[in-house]
């Protein structure tokens, strides 16, 4: 009789044993069905093997990362266990982009686990990742400098965590990032020019509430290719350059709230035609508003409210066809035209126009009238003592 099955080898012993000693430790838990792809892509119509060079990677990586958490209230990361990391909990695997005979990580979704710890170096381990996203956990420390390694990371969201530390310069090293969200942490330092240029090419930032000082270059804006900028709780240094007008290809949504700009509003910023939310709230903005700004055709969204500006409210502004919301309060604006009682949310409190609801005081207005008129320089500044 010929015989069923053939003596295992040396070697395949050697392999299962290894492969047992792996899955002891989650022999006692059920295995989890595969999570599934974040990715609109198709799986795969053949079977991938789950091990190989790169999954034994992220195995490395991700239990790095595991031991290097202190705190999981909601057991996100309690199935990291045995080395297939593609059923992991938040891990997101599919074929290699450069061998779609090859099984990856793809992806980390870890959003609002509330989970303490910080970030292994071992993370840069994970060279495949295109989106890594962590945000509203408490995560410490700094962003590792082996993160370098992620070529393909597309999306990067850390927002509200407790990271430190200055600008991670790799960042900008990494040629297929398009989302950066750093939001609501500790970050301080400067944040470079770099950021805003080509040379990184993002489509969206988050930098708001850190403790970041960023300038206003005339070369930082000249060569962004963002849509969206946000920057608001931050310490911004220099003005609002006439350069701002050159990001009219892509920048659809710029926040500069409570940044402490003392600037003019250039008139260049009405080449903005595909902006959709224009906030320069709460800063220390002087002079009038540009008329300009009518010539904004997207604009949806104005907040230009608690700052100095004065003058008239041009009637371009409330004409434009999508204003939906428009702020101007807590400025010196001394008339408004009727037209702006049209859109549809509009707080125009604490100014000085005569015979409107809610206005600052007459001796207020007479005593902003009595101050030295603002003289604009042609790069946006304030000049205090004009010749």
């Amino acid at each position: 009789m010929a015989a069923l099955s053939r003596p295992m080898t040396g070697k395949r012993a050697l392999r299962h044993l290894l492969l047992l000693c792996l899955l002891l430790p989650c022999l006692s838990q059920p295995l989890p069905a595969p999570s599934p792809s974040p990715t609109a892509a198709p799986p795969p119509t053949f079977p991938l093997s789950p091990f190989n060079d790169r999954l034994d990677a992220a195995y490395i990586a991700l239990q790095a990362w595991k031991h290097a958490i202190t705190e999981d209230p909601k057991n996100q990361t309690a199935n990291w266990c045995g080395p297939f990391v593609c059923n992991y909990t938040g891990v997101f695997c599919t074929a290699a982009p450069d061998d779609p005979h090859i099984l990856t990580v793809a992806g980390v979704d870890l959003n609002h686990g509330r989970i303490a710890g910080f970030l292994p170096d071992h993370i840069g381990l994970l060279a495949d990742v295109a989106l890594l996203h962590l945000n509203s956990n408490r995560f410490h420390g700094t962003l590792p400098g082996s993160m370098q390694h992620m070529r393909l990371l597309f999306e990067l969201d850390v927002s509200n965590n407790l990271l430190s530390g200055e600008f991670p310069a790799f960042l900008t090293s990494l040629p297929s990032l398009k989302y950066l969200d750093l939001r609501f942490n500790k970050f301080d330092g400067q944040l470079p020019d770099t950021v805003f240029g080509r040379q990184l090419s993002l489509d969206a930032l988050f930098a708001n509430n850190n403790r970041f000082n960023v300038t206003l270059s005339s070369r930082a804006l000249t060569n962004s290719t963002a849509s969206v900028i946000v920057l608001a709780n931050t310490e911004l240094k220099g003005c609002l350059p006439p350069s701002i007008g050159d990001m009219a290809d892509t920048l659809v949504e710029l926040v500069l709230l409570n940044t402490s700009i003392n600037s003019c509003i250039p008139p260049e910023i009405g080449k903005l035609k595909k902006l959709k939310v224009l906030d320069l709230s709460r800063n220390e903005l002087a002079g009038e508003l540009p008329e300009s700004i009518g010539d904004m055709e997207s604009l949806e969204v104005l907040n230009v409210g608690y700052n100095q500006l004065s003058g008239v409210l041009p009637e371009s502004i409330c004409m434009l066809p999508k204003l939906k919301n428009l702020t101007v309060a807590g400025n010196y604006f001394c008339s408004e035209p009727v037209s702006c009682l049209h859109v549809p949310l509009r707080d125009d409190r604490m100014n000085c126009i005569p015979e409107w609801p809610h206005q600052r005081t007459h001796e207020e207005c007479i005593a902003f009238e009595h101050r030295p008129p603002v003289h604009c320089g042609a790069d946006g500044c304030i000049l205090h003592h004009p010749l």
